[in-house]
Parts: C-alpha cells; sequence; structure tokens
C-alpha cells in the first residue's frame, strides 16, 4: 500500500469540534484526484453540513461514513488540560497545538490524588491560551506488517474511504464530525440522506481494538454489536455477503464502544448500520498500531459491499 497520504492525515490538527482543517484538506485532495476516478462525485458541502462532506456517486443506495475528528485536549485554566474525547497517552506524552503567541509543543502532566483521580496539565515555559486545543505529536512508522502512529482511530477510515471512492459507481461517502467527543453531525447528515435520495442504510468506516476475540492480521471487523445493537436482519445480510467474498474478516461482539452506527441509530430515520474495520493495538494513544493485512482486507470488504449491497 501507499501509505504516503495516510500519513498526511494523521499529521492533520483536527480533535473533535476543528475539524475546519481536515475538511479543507480533503476537499483539496478529492477535487485533486477525482478526475482519475470511475465516476466524478458531487460535493456537497456548506453552512447546513457545517464542516461536514457528502461526495454523492451515481444513484446510491448505501453510505460509508467515516469520521474525520480526533481525541485530543482543550486547555482550560492555568494549562490544565480537559480532555476531547476519550485519550490515552501517559505522562510525559509530546503535545502539539497552537495559539495567539505561536506554535507549540508541550508535554503531558498527570497527577493522581488520595481518590485516584488524575488531572491533566501541559508542562510548558509559559500559559497557553484558554480554549487551544492540542493533539499527539505524530510518530508515523511503518514496516512490512504494521502501520504505527497516533490517530489511525480515524484517519485510516478516513483514507479507506477515500480509497473505495476510486471505483466507487453508486453510493455516498460521508465525511463526519465530533464523533470521539459523542457525535453531533450525524442526525442531520442522516435526515439529507433518507429524505432527499432514500438511503437508509450504512457502512461505518471506522477502527477498532484487538482483543481478546479480534486478532491482527485475521482480517477486517465486523461488528455484531458494541455499545449499540444493529438490527439483526441487516448485519446477517452483511456477513452472509462477507462469506461469499472470501476476503478474510473476523465477527466482533463487543459491550462496550460505538461509532457513527449509534448516533444513527439514535436518529429518527430507519437506517440500518454496521461497524467495519480493522482492529489496532494501543487504542486512543499515541501509538495506535493496524496490521497491513487488515488494511488490505478492509478496502476489498468495502469495493465488494458497496457493490453488493
Amino acid at each position: 500500500m501507499n501509505s504516503d497520504l495516510l500519513q498526511q492525515l494523521c499529521k492533520i490538527h483536527a480533535p473533535s469540534g476543528s475539524e475546519e482543517v481536515m475538511k479543507t484538506f480533503l476537499l483539496k485532495h478529492i477535487k485533486k484526484e477525482r478526475k482519475k476516478w470511475k465516476v466524478q462525485p458531487e460535493i456537497l458541502i456548506g453552512e447546513d453540513f457545517q464542516d461536514c462532506i457528502m461526495l454523492i456517486f451515481g444513484e446510491p443506495r448505501t453510505a460509508i461514513f467515516a469520521h474525520m475528528d480526533s481525541v485530543g485536549y482543550t486547555v482550560g485554566y492555568d494549562n490544565n488540560l480537559i480532555k476531547i474525547g476519550g485519550p490515552s497517552a501517559k505522562k510525559g506524552t509530546k503535545l502539539v497545538g497552537e495559539d495567539s503567541q505561536g506554535k507549540i509543543t508541550c508535554t503531558l502532566e498527570a497527577i493522581e490524588d488520595e481518590h485516584e483521580f488524575l488531572t491533566f496539565s501541559a508542562k510548558y515555559k509559559r500559559t497557553i491560551d484558554r480554549g487551544t486545543t492540542l493533539t499527539y505529536q505524530p510518530n508515523f512508522r511503518e514496516d512490512n506488517n504494521y502501520i504505527q502512529c497516533c490517530y489511525m482511530d480515524n484517519r485510516l477510515g478516513v483514507w479507506s474511504a477515500l480509497e473505495v471512492a476510486k471505483t466507487l459507481e453508486n453510493g455516498v461517502v460521508v465525511f463526519s464530525a465530533w464523533e470521539e467527543h459523542g457525535g453531533g453531525s450525524v442526525g442531520y447528515l442522516a435526515k439529507f440522506l433518507y429524505e432527499g435520495f432514500g438511503v437508509k442504510q450504512a457502512l461505518i468506516s471506522d477502527i477498532t481494538w484487538v482483543t481478546e476475540g479480534v486478532k491482527h492480521g485475521k482480517g477486517v471487523a465486523i461488528s455484531m454489536r458494541d455499545s449499540g445493537i444493529p438490527r439483526r436482519s441487516y448485519i446477517n445480510k452483511i456477513v452472509d455477503l462477507a462469506t461469499k467474498s472470501k476476503i478474510p474478516f473476523q465477527l466482533e461482539v463487543e459491550s462496550a464502544g460505538g461509532s457513527d452506527g449509534n448516533a444513527l441509530q439514535r436518529s429518527p430515520y430507519p437506517f440500518d448500520w454496521c461497524f467495519i474495520g480493522a482492529p489496532e493495538d494501543n487504542v486512543h494513544s499515541p501509538d495506535e498500531k493496524v496490521h497491513k493485512k487488515d488494511i488490505k482486507s478492509m478496502v476489498e470488504m468495502y469495493q465488494y459491499l458497496m457493490k453488493a449491497l
């Protein structure tokens, strides 16, 4: 695989609520590359979509949702840090950002009190502007089997969706916002898709966990449930198709975790959804790690399902 684009995506500072930079990058990339794609999509953006992007290919039946945002921190008072989503980093982790006085590279401090409650702060030479967002300093690593960096969740999901877009004839690719901090964009995006195009089934292009039941190198994970429970008839259809495809995959069954699929299920529209993504180690840390075989099967599975559904 050519990982240059993925490396660029992992470097972009776009925690939940600050997706505008990612939106700008993706639009520039899409407008440059789409002339090489099999079908030229209609690009839908604007105030009604906030910082989200929607690509309409042909006569769509199914939508791919890939969230653009990442976990991170907001600077509060006196360099204390407030979590954006659920970051999982150790004391000493390098964080980056920018405020009115310039670019920032600082160190994560974590102090535990007598109740085992962690207080986070940024170790830096001056007081950082309140409201500044900080994210992990990228350190992209690649060998014959693995790719490792911060924010594979969900820059890899975005990358996969862009790979699928190259050959997609009928479908929608949605780049959504706020997923890591509870969602907020999927409801109005679902409304537009259902009322405007009659689309009511979705695949969630996101990254899941390596667990006791889901391993590196065994194929993309098809989730039967997490904290949300999708409609079983739709999941059965996905699994049947995946089995026929001969593409390697693993079935995931979890009690926790969530995605844009959960937000679709809470919307007032009758959407079916299924989370399909490569598993990673070191979730929400600076060192998220994914096997290349699982990346390959993720792209192939989406290409197959978008034709078959």
